[in-house]
């Protein structure tokens, strides 16, 4: 018996059979770390900035938004999930970082992990892409849960 939910008594990949599971609320917070340069924050100092591309962070937003909607699309073996609630912001940590931080909702028989941390993840790469033309030093990291709710099991990490 594998501890892997995802595969069969076979070894072999299976969406996990959440029939049984009662309907919950469930919820998942995420982050990520997106070092910018100094070169890039500048811009910012008067909130967002204009590209070529449009606003900045709005467009981050949205990007975060529309990628936990289109998670199940993305990870093979995740279960399409009605969202009910996703908020993500970006806010500057200091003069050289954002914070991308995500929040998912679901009332559903699985958990919204994965919408949160594709949320945060592809707001991430799209401040990336956004800046991109000022400088390639752009270093995306620290992606994580931050805590989830509902379910087996409530987590937590621990905050810095």
């Amino acid at each position: 018996m594998s501890d892997f939910t995802h595969l069969d008594e076979n070894q072999q990949p299976q969406m996990v059979d959440v029939a049984e599971k009662p309907v919950t609320r469930r919820t998942a917070r995420a982050e990520a770390t997106v070092n910018l340069t100094p070169e890039v924050m500048k811009r910012f100092e008067r909130g967002d900035i204009q590209s070529k591309k449009g606003p900045v962070f709005h467009t981050a937003i949205i990007a975060g938004i529309q990628a936990a909607k289109k998670t199940s699309d993305l990870i093979p073996l995740c279960h399409p999930l009605p969202i009910a609630k996703c908020s993500t912001t970006v806010e500057p940590i200091d003069d050289s970082r954002v914070i991308v931080r995500t929040e998912v909702v679901t009332d559903a028989k699985t958990g919204v992990e994965m919408e949160a941390l594709s949320a945060a993840s592809v707001a991430a790469l799209t401040l990336y892409d956004m800046c991109k033309a000022i400088t390639k030093g752009i270093v995306i990291e620290n992606i994580r849960l931050v805590e989830k709710t509902g379910g087996k099991s409530d987590f937590q990490t621990n905050t810095r």
